[in-house]
């Protein structure tokens, strides 16, 4: 993990569960409903035939729809986005959650997100293509970016897309071997290890 000094970023990609918002699924219960193991969900729903995939999607959506109509931000996420826009500083959010629920979380805070990419978008982290596609979006070289989660799919893709890597801990000790760039409680700490950042 790296220490101050730091440069500022020129974007910032934001996973969204459990990073801008208060975790919101309760996946052993979506597991149970739809009817697949432990193993990660979209990856188990692309490997359904299309009958049972169709019903079992219907089941994410429902969670996925509920939970972000009862959404609650994350402590700082709002002084976090709010300095960042001041600073003109570009965000994206990149998740695995449908662009509908994404949506509705935008919608229900009032967020202004310069760019987001969701499941539909194409292959989803951990695989880097989507943080790839939102430098691309926001004009952003990879190296001017930070990648901000608190999942191990947004250190690991992160990595595979050569962007550096913030983890978001919870004041949790990291259940995952993957070593992201740079550790934060929350996104308070975040803010404040952003605004002593050299900015030049």
């Amino acid at each position: 993990m790296t220490h101050l000094p730091l440069i500022r970023p020129r974007a910032v990609l934001f996973d969204m569960d459990g990073t801008l918002t208060e975790p919101m699924l309760d996946f052993p219960r979506i597991k149970a409903e739809m009817g697949i193991g432990t193993g990660p969900i979209l990856e188990s729903l692309a490997a359904m035939d299309e009958a049972a995939r169709k019903k079992a999607e219907a089941v994410l959506l429902r969670h996925e729809e509920i939970a972000a109509d009862s959404s609650r931000l994350n402590p700082g996420c709002e002084d976090l986005l709010n300095w960042l826009s001041e600073m003109r500083i570009a965000v994206a959010v990149i998740t695995r959650n449908s662009r509908s629920s994404a949506e509705t979380v935008f919608r229900r805070h009032g967020l202004k997100i310069d760019v987001s990419i969701t499941r539909e978008d194409g292959p989803f982290k951990p695989s880097p293509v989507s943080l790839e596609l939102a430098c691309q979006r926001l004009g952003v070289v990879r190296g001017e970016t930070w990648m901000v989660g608190d999942g191990q799919y947004d250190v690991e893709a992160a990595l595979a897309a050569g962007i550096r890597s913030v983890w978001i801990s919870h004041q949790k000790s990291r259940p995952f071997t993957t070593e992201p760039w740079l550790a934060v409680a929350d996104l308070i700490e975040l803010l404040d290890i952003m605004k002593r950042a050299d900015h030049s």
